[in-house]
C-alpha cells in the first residue's frame, strides 16, 4: 500500500459525525485531502431531539483547517438525501462510512416496542438506506467503500442490549452480503466492532478504560479499509479500539453426523453432544455446509443410538410458522413427545392442529403475525394457561439484488424476522421469569451467518435474530431460561424458490427437529444456552467466531493507517495464537493488556522524540495569514453581545460622536486564525473533545480602534508544556491592518489538553511577562465593584460575533456536554469584564484572565478590582453562585500622555 495514505478527489459520507468516532473519521479524511459530507442530525445518544449545528461545528473546524466539507442534517433514514448532499456538492461518492448509533439500554422485561424500533431505525435501517442509496453511484463508476460499524455487543451479545445486540450483528450479516454482491464492481464492503469512548459508551464504560478508548484508535484501521489500494479485504469483521486491532471469522465444528432415519431422535442428539462442539477439525466457512455429500454419508450409515425418549408432558411449545414446513415438523415432534402445541401461523395453522390430535396429541390454532406476539402468547395463556417453549420459525423471502432493493422488500423481511422473534418472546417472557423457567430457539441462516447474493434483507434479520439470542441468553440464565439459535437446511415453502425440487425432497425438515426438541429439554450436558448450530441432512455443527491474535500499537503515540499496512500481516493472519471469544469481556481484555503498551516516552522507532520534533518545527512554522473584514454593524453587535445597552450610544450607535470599539474585540478578528500545524502531531492523543481554553491575553497595540475594516490575523504556536497526564499549548496571533501593515492587537490564548501529555516535553511555561503573570489578588477590600446581569439571550447574541458552537445556544447539544442549559462562552464574560475595566480606569494597554468557572445566560456578573499604579487586578464571580468565572486577571493601563 502506498506510503502515506491519500483520498484526493474521493468523496466520503460520515454518518453520525457530529462527535465521537464520526468527527474523528470526518476530521481525518478531510485533513488527507477527501471532500466530506458531515451528516448528524443531533440527537442524543437515545435519539431524542434534534440540532443541525452539531455537524456544523466539525464543518467548520474541517474548513478552519484547509479542508472541504458539507453539513447534512438528515436522519439516517433519509439515506438518499444524505448521499444526495454528497453528488450536489462534490459531484460524487466513494465511501460511505455508516456510523450513526443510539442507545436504548434497558432489561428484556422492561423493554418497549419504542426501545426496539427506534435502534432498528438508526443502526439497521439506516444503514441499509444510506448504502442502498450509494450502490448505483458505486456500480456505475466500478469503485466504492462501505463501512458499517457493528460492536462487541452485536458479536457476543450483552446483557440489557437485546435490542443494541440484534441490530449490531445485523450488520454483519449486511455487509458479508454487500461484499458479495460488490464484488465484480469493486465495491468493497467491511463491518468494524469499534470499542471507543462517545457519548454512547460513557453511559457503559469506567473511566479508567474511556481514558483509552480515544475514537482516534479506530480511525486508521478505517482509513485502510477504505482506501483504493484495498482491493481484496472485503467482507471482513474487524474488533479496534484501545491500540488494539483483530479479524474476526466464523469457525464450525467438524459436528456430529447421524443417520437419517426413524432412529434420529433427540436422544441420539444428546447421547452424541460433545461431537457437536468438536473443533478438533475446524472449517472456516463463507456459506453452508456440503448438506448434499452429507446426505449421502448420512444414508450409508448404520442406524443410531437412539437413547433416552424425551417426555415434554406438561410443557406448552409454541411454534410460529408452524402451519407448514420446518415448523410443521417441529408441532408433530413436540406433540409426539407428550407437549402441548400452540401453532401459530398467519395462514393455515388448522391444517396442523387437527394432523396433531388424530394423533391423539393436544393442540391449539394461533392464525396471527409473529409480529402481534401479544395475541399469539394469549393463546396459548387461553388454552393452556402457561407457556414453556417458544421456538420462532416464522420466516418470508423477499429476494432481489441490493440494486433493485426497495422498502417494500426490507421492510417485512426485518418485521417478520426480526421484530416477530422479539415480539413473541417479549410477550412469553413475563411468564418464563415468574416460573422460573423457558426455553427459547431461534432461527437464523447460513444467510444470516455468512451473508448471500440477493438477500441483503434476509441476511440482516436473520444475523439481528442471532444477536438477540446471545443477549437474551445472557438475561435468562439465572432464571433458568435458555436461548439458543440454529441455522437449518431444509427444504421448505421458502427454500423451494432457491432449491431444485429433489434436494428439496431430500432435504426432510424432520432431519432439523430432534435438535430442537434437544435444545429444549433439561438435558443438554454442557453449554445449555446461548449457542449458535448449523443443522441439516443429519449433521449438527456449532458455529463460533475465531480471532486473530491481532496487533497492539503502543498507547502512547498516535495511531496512523500508515503504522496499520505495516502490521496488517499481524492483524488478518489467522494461526495458532488465534482465540475464541465468547462474550463482551473477551473484547476488552484485548484492550486492557493493550493499555501497557508504551514506546517509552512518545519516542519513535527511529530513535529520535517525534513530539519535541514535530514541536520544534511547528515553532518555526509561519501562517499564511487570515483574512477578517468587519464593518460598524460587527462592532454594534460585538458591543451587545458584551453588554452593551441601548443608552449606551457611543458602543450601539455608528451616528453618535464617540462611537467606538470596546477594546475586547481584539480577540475576535483571530476567531479562525489558521495555525501553521496540526495538534496531533505536537502531542499525543489529541482530541478536542478534551480541550479545555484556560488563559487569554489581548493586547491592544492601537488607538482609537478601527470601527471597520480589513484585518489579516497570523498564527503561531508559542509553546507546548508537558504536564504529565496533560499537555498545555500556547498560541499567539498578531493582527495587522490589511491597508497600512500597522499591527492592531497581539493575543495568546492558552489552551488546557486532557489525556495528552507524558512525551518527555518542556515541564514549566515561560514567563513572558503581562501574558502569563499570576495577578494574585491583594488581600483588601476591592477599590471598584461592578455588577453586571446578563441576559437569557446573552449567548445567543454573544456567538453572533463568530463563534456558532452550538453548545451556546442548544440545550440538546448543551446537554451531551454535561451542562443543564447552553452556557456563555468564556470569551463572551471575559469581555464583560473587560468593559467593567476599561469603563473605571480608562483604555487598556493589555489584558489578562484564566478561566475559573462557567457562566450561565442570566447569571449576574461580579467583577472585583484593585488598582495599583499603571495595573488594575481583578475577578469576576456568579453573584448566585459566589463561584469564580475568572480568576488570574489583570489589565495594565495606558499611561497618560503615551500614545497608542
Amino acid at each position: 500500500m502506498a506510503d502515506h495514505l491519500r483520498y484526493d478527489g474521493q468523496v466520503v459520507v460520515v454518518t453520525g459525525a457530529g462527535g465521537g468516532l464520526g468527527k474523528a473519521y470526518a476530521t481525518f479524511f478531510a485533513s488527507r485531502g477527501a471532500s466530506v459530507v458531515v451528516n448528524d442530525l443531533g440527537g442524543s445518544f437515545k435519539g431524542e431531539g434534534t440540532s443541525s449545528k452539531a455537524a456544523d461545528v466539525v464543518v467548520n473546524e474541517i474548513k478552519a483547517a484547509g479542508g472541504k466539507a458539507v453539513a447534512n442534517y438528515d436522519s439516517v433514514e433519509d439515506g438518499d438525501k444524505i448521499i444526495e448532499t454528497a453528488v450536489r456538492a462534490f459531484g460524487r461518492i466513494d465511501i460511505l462510512i455508516n456510523n450513526a448509533g443510539i442507545l436504548r439500554d434497558v432489561s428484556f422485561k422492561n423493554m418497549k416496542d419504542q426501545d426496539w424500533d427506534l435502534i432498528f431505525k438508526v443502526h439497521v435501517k439506516g444503514s441499509y438506506k444510506c448504502a442502498r442509496a450509494a450502490w448505483p453511484h458505486f456500480r456505475k463508476q466500478k469503485y466504492g467503500r462501505v463501512i458499517n460499524t457493528a460492536s462487541a455487543a452485536g458479536l457476543f451479545g450483552n446483557f440489557g442490549q437485546a435490542n443494541y445486540s440484534a441490530a449490531k450483528l445485523a450488520m454483519v450479516g449486511f455487509t458479508e452480503t454487500l461484499a458479495k454482491e460488490g464484488a465484480k464492481y469493486n465495491i468493497i464492503s467491511n463491518v468494524i466492532a469499534p470499542i471507543a469512548a462517545s457519548r454512547m459508551t460513557e453511559t457503559i464504560m469506567p473511566p479508567d478504560l474511556l481514558a483509552v478508548m480515544k475514537p482516534e484508535w479506530v480511525v486508521p484501521l478505517v482509513a485502510v479499509l477504505v482506501h483504493k489500494n484495498n482491493t481484496t479485504e472485503s467482507g471482513s469483521i474487524f474488533e479496534v479500539g484501545g491500540g488494539h486491532i483483530a479479524k474476526l471469522r466464523w469457525e464450525r465444528a467438524n459436528g456430529q453426523l447421524l443417520k437419517c432415519d426413524d432412529s434420529y431422535t433427540p436422544g441420539a442428539v444428546l447421547k452424541k453432544w460433545d461431537q457437536i462442539s468438536d473443533f478438533s477439525k475446524p472449517q472456516y466457512p463463507s456459506g453452508p455446509n456440503d448438506f448434499l455429500t452429507l446426505l449421502e454419508e448420512s444414508m450409508k450409515m448404520g442406524p443410531n443410538d437412539k437413547g433416552e425418549k424425551l417426555d415434554f408432558t406438561g410443557r406448552v411449545a409454541l411454534v410460529t410458522g408452524g402451519g407448514a414446513g420446518i415448523g410443521r415438523a417441529y408441532c408433530l415432534a413436540f406433540a409426539k413427545h407428550g407437549a402441548s402445541v400452540v401453532v401459530n401461523d398467519l395462514m393455515n395453522p388448522d391444517d396442523v392442529v387437527n394432523e396433531i390430535k388424530k394423533l391423539g396429541g393436544t393442540a391449539v390454532g394461533a392464525k396471527f403475525s409473529a409480529e402481534d406476539g401479544d395475541a399469539v402468547v394469549k393463546a396459548a395463556i387461553d388454552a393452556f394457561g402457561r407457556v414453556d417453549i417458544v421456538v420462532n420459525n416464522a420466516g418470508i423471502l423477499r429476494d432481489k439484488a441490493f440494486n433493485n432493493m426497495d422498502d417494500s422488500l426490507w421492510d417485512p423481511v426485518l418485521n417478520v424476522h426480526a421484530r416477530g422473534t422479539y415480539k413473541v418472546t417479549k410477550a412469553a417472557w413475563p411468564y418464563f421469569l415468574k416460573q422460573k423457567y423457558g426455553r427459547v430457539v431461534n432461527t437464523t441462516s447460513t444467510s444470516g451467518i455468512y451473508g448471500n447474493f440477493g438477500q441483503a434483507n434476509y441476511a440482516a434479520a436473520k444475523s439481528a435474530i442471532l444477536g438477540f439470542s446471545r443477549a437474551l441468553a445472557l438475561e435468562g440464565a439465572k432464571y433458568n431460561i435458555y436461548v439458543n439459535t440454529i441455522a437449518p437446511n431444509a427444504g421448505t415453502a421458502m427454500t423451494k424458490t432457491i432449491l431444485p425440487e429433489e434436494l428439496v425432497q431430500a432435504f426432510k425438515p424432520e432431519y432439523i427437529a430432534p435438535l430442537i426438541l434437544a435444545l429444549c429439554s433439561d438435558k443438554v450436558p454442557s453449554n445449555p444456552t446461548g449457542g449458535l448450530y448449523e443443522v441439516g441432512s443429519g449433521w449438527i455443527g456449532r458455529t463460533r467466531w475465531q480471532r486473530t491474535r491481532g496487533h497492539g500499537f503502543p498507547i502512547d503515540v498516535p495511531l496512523v493507517p500508515e503504522e496499520v499496512v505495516k502490521h496488517w500481516k499481524d492483524i488478518i493472519t489467522f494461526d495458532s495464537r488465534s482465540d475464541n471469544p465468547e462474550k463482551t469481556s473477551d473484547s476488552l481484555e484485548k484492550i486492557m493488556a493493550n493499555m501497557e503498551n508504551k514506546s517509552g516516552s512518545g519516542k519513535s522507532t527511529a530513535g529520535g522524540n517525534q513530539y519535541l520534533e514535530a514541536i520544534q518545527k511547528a515553532l518555526k512554522a509561519e501562517a499564511k495569514g487570515t483574512e477578517f473584514t468587519f464593518t460598524e454593524r460587527d462592532v454594534m453587535l460585538y458591543n451587545l453581545g458584551v453588554g452593551a445597552k441601548r443608552t449606551d450610544l457611543r458602543y450601539v450607535f455608528e451616528g453618535a460622536e464617540e462611537f467606538q470599539v470596546i477594546p475586547t474585540f481584539g480577540v475576535i478578528p483571530p476567531f479562525d486564525a489558521e495555525i501553521p500545524y496540526n495538534m496531533d502531531e505536537i502531542v499525543p492523543n489529541f482530541s478536542p473533545m478534551m480541550l479545555l481554553h484556560g488563559e487569554q491575553y489581548l493586547e491592544i497595540k492601537k488607538y482609537p480602534i478601527p470601527t471597520s475594516g480589513r484585518l489579516i490575523s497570523k498564527g503561531k504556536l508559542l509553546e507546548v508544556v508537558d504536564k504529565g497526564n496533560a499537555a498545555v499549548v500556547k498560541n499567539g496571533v498578531t493582527t495587522v491592518n490589511a491597508e497600512t501593515g500597522e499591527e492592531l492587537f497581539y493575543t495568546e490564548a492558552t489552551v488546557f489538553l486532557r489525556g495528552c501529555g507524558g512525551f518527555g516535553g518542556q515541564k514549566k511555561p515561560a514567563d513572558r511577562g503581562a501574558s502569563t503573570a499570576a495577578n494574585k489578588p491583594p488581600a483588601r477590600t476591592p477599590d471598584v465593584v461592578v455588577e453586571e446581569k446578563t441576559t437569557e439571550e446573552q449567548a445567543a447574541l454573544y456567538r453572533l460575533s463568530g463563534d456558532y458552537n452550538p453548545l451556546h445556544v442548544d440545550p440538546a447539544f448543551a446537554k451531551m456536554g454535561g451542562f443543564k442549559q447552553p452556557i456563555l462562552h468564556g470569551l463572551c464574560f471575559f469581555g464583560i469584564a473587560g468593559k467593567a475595566v476599561y469603563e473605571k480606569f480608562g483604555p487598556i494597554r493589555n489584558i489578562k484572565v484564566r478561566f475559573a468557572g462557567t457562566v450561565m445566560p442570566g447569571q449576574t456578573l461580579v467583577t472585583e478590582m484593585w488598582r495599583d499604579g499603571n495595573k488594575v487586578i481583578f475577578q469576576t464571580k456568579v453573584k448566585e453562585t459566589g463561584k469564580l468565572a475568572i480568576g488570574g486577571a489583570a489589565a495594565e493601563l495606558v499611561s497618560e500622555g503615551s500614545k497608542l
